[in-house]
């Protein structure tokens, strides 16, 4: 489905800053449709040759979470015009908001019709209609309201006028997220010298969880929060806000806690035609949310502690292999010990990352550049061997990262060891001569993501694969450790070849879907 900008722009002449408006007011008017008990959709003009009567097109729509829909089917998208859209154009050129008219039917559901021209303020101060709301509220639930429905009537009528002055919605702060309160979390509304004149059911146990027993209206709620708050700064920061409000500021949301409770609070100001009244305060009971989040951080700091310490016994083991390995004079016994100490060195960077992130993923391309320098520089050749990488693994969950790190480091070794051979010692020394010197060698690991694989190429351009190489047939511990971990554990495919230009590379398939 289009979205609210694709629709705008495709259909109508409005601008950038047009659509950032009328995108802010879709991302806030829930709140105004919750109130109102009704649906809201916003209308805007359509592009029209000169003389053709106007057409208005339904560029998003929302529903209340308080009341029936008065629209079973989805009407974003929908271009109108003639007498259905009269009451839209009427509040779009005279810049009024349309109350009258009988009901109207929609099917078997009756409803009432209203229509809220959307201003937006220009930076001059010029003050043009850029798109109408209309107000639709199912009338087949019509009964006498309560004092509830009363409150958040005239709440949902003084916003409406906000809207049409282009005061609502008030700025995004930045970093704040949409997730804010709800009117079905809590609502308090406050006059102009900020005095609760109403508190809903929920906003009153909120404020019961903070240590308030009594009743909220009367109370002066800047006051009451700073008094409740368990730290003082905070209790004066929530104090501010809610007077900042009243002077007509929309401050960002803060959290009050007491007595083990945490409430999240929003303040927003009442200002129809211009006219500080008062203030509206949403209020949602987040303690449960926090003593999960509180949980979740516990946790995952002791996830990157047990990170640290395994990278930690791993350093241990491999510095004790690699003293080990100083004191045996069989050749052979040493170099498998020297081959220990860097795959467990691998594995070791792997939990290192792992100790530094929040979740069980870690950035790979770093880890690969580590592993790539090490084995260029432990290799036994004397021609220089440059690494290179193209391409990114991007972020991988740790137990494909860790088998990975350990395939890459025998890849990569078994590529400078085998592909640019030391020449043996007892080889007589080569005569200078005027040929040029050959070139220095390269390997180049490259990755790629394609329909949920991984796909990852160590190249070099060494001496190649001996003939009637089998790789299942070789003996070499790390082909059988790239093999074993290859189609085990990373459940993917390996296949080594020469490559046409000379040299060898290792082509690795990775599956990175649920495993």
């Amino acid at each position: 489905m289009s979205t609210l900008r694709d629709l705008a722009e495709e259909h109508t002449g409005l601008g950038p800053v047009d659509i950032d408006h009328l995108t802010r007011l879709a991302g806030d008017w829930q709140l105004l449709s919750d109130l109102s008990f009704a649906d809201l959709l916003l209308w805007v003009p359509v592009r029209s040759e000169p003389g053709v009567p106007r057409s208005f097109l339904c560029v998003a729509q929302v529903r209340p979470t308080t009341a029936p829909t008065a629209y079973q089917d989805d009407q974003v998208g929908r271009i109108v015009g003639g007498p259905e859209v009269a009451h839209l154009d009427i509040a779009y050129t005279q810049g009024r908001i349309w109350r009258e008219g009988d009901p109207v039917w929609y099917g078997d559901t009756p409803a009432r019709h209203e229509a809220i021209p959307v201003r937006l303020r220009g930076e001059d101060e010029n003050i043009e209609v850029i798109g109408v709301i209309g107000r639709d509220t199912n009338l087949s639930t019509a009964r006498t309201p309560s004092q509830l429905e009363l409150n958040y009537l005239t709440t949902a009528d003084d916003l409406a006028q906000m809207v049409s002055d282009g005061t609502f919605p008030p700025p995004r702060h930045p970093g704040e997220t949409t997730s804010a309160p709800r009117v079905g979390d809590g609502l308090i509304r406050l006059d102009a010298s900020g005095k609760v004149t109403y508190a809903s059911p929920n906003a009153q146990s909120a404020y019961r969880r903070l240590g308030f027993n009594a009743h909220l209206v009367g109370e002066e709620l800047s006051v009451l929060s700073s008094r409740l708050a368990a730290d003082p700064l905070e209790g004066t920061d929530a104090a501010e806000r809610i007077l900042s409000s009243l002077r007509g500021e929309s401050p960002p949301r803060k959290e009050v806690e007491a007595r083990g409770a945490t409430v999240l609070m929003r303040a927003l100001p009442l200002m129809p035609a211009g006219v500080p009244i008062g203030a509206l305060v949403l209020v949602r009971d987040v303690t449960e949310v926090r003593r999960r989040d509180r949980a979740l951080m516990t946790k995952d700091a002791t996830i990157r502690e047990i990170h640290h310490r395994v990278k930690n016994n791993l350093q241990t083991v491999a510095a004790l292999l690699r003293l080990q390995a100083r004191r045996v004079d069989i050749p052979e016994a040493r170099n498998a010990l020297q081959e220990s100490v860097r795959r467990v060195a691998s594995i070791a960077l792997v939990h290192e990352t792992l100790s530094m992130s929040s979740d069980e993923a870690v950035e790979f391309d770093g880890i690969v550049d580590r592993v790539a320098t090490a084995a260029a520089e432990v290799a036994a050749t004397e021609i220089t061997v440059k690494m290179r990488r193209e391409g990114t693994f991007g972020v991988l969950p740790a137990e494909i990262a860790t088998s990975l790190v350990m395939v890459l480091n025998e890849l990569l070794i078994n590529a400078v060891e085998h592909g640019f051979p030391a020449p043996p010692e007892d080889a007589a020394p080569v005569e200078p001569t005027m040929t040029p010197p050959a070139p220095a060698g390269e390997v180049v690991v490259s990755a790629h993501r394609f329909r949920k694989q991984l796909h990852v190429t160590v190249a070099d351009n060494g001496r190649g694969l001996p003939e009637n190489f089998k790789a299942d047939a070789s003996g070499r511990l790390g082909l059988q450790i790239v093999r074993a971990l290859a189609t085990g554990e990373l459940r993917g495919s390996i296949e080594l070849r020469n490559r046409s230009g000379g040299g060898t590379e290792a082509v690795l398939v990775v599956p990175l879907g649920k495993r």
